[in-house]
């Protein structure tokens, strides 16, 4: 397993990756953009102790955390990365659906990285 700040850079980087491939490439724009939300979610749950090697653990700790910060918005938001997940693979949605499922992760992000510890 790797440690906590290294999900979290890695999280980061993905969220620029996805704004970079947004011109390119639709369906990795929404790869990075999944990758993102995992790297995030496995930083937090790597932190706590929880398991985070599959999208069932993932979505588990996701739903953990909305039980524990009584935000819904956390699981919607996942949501929106899991639907970019199946976009990197269906190629459905054009640019402005792929765009504002990158700014909705970046708020998922945001709002994971504010649960974090100091040292992640």
């Amino acid at each position: 397993m790797q440690e906590a700040p290294t999900y979290r850079e890695r999280s980061r980087d993905f969220v620029g990756k996805a704004h970079r491939e947004l011109d390119e490439d639709l369906p990795q724009a929404s790869k990075k953009g999944w990758g993102a939300a995992a790297e995030i979610v496995k930083a937090i749950a790597e932190e706590r102790g929880w398991a985070h090697r599959g999208h069932r653990e993932l979505q588990t700790a996701v739903n953990r955390l909305r039980n524990e910060t009584g935000d819904r918005d956390l699981q919607r938001l996942f949501a929106i990365a899991s639907d970019l997940h199946r976009n990197f693979y269906e190629n459905w949605y054009d640019r402005p659906a792929v765009e504002s499922g990158i700014q909705d992760v970046e708020r998922f992000v945001a709002k994971v990285e504010s649960l974090l510890s100091a040292n992640s």
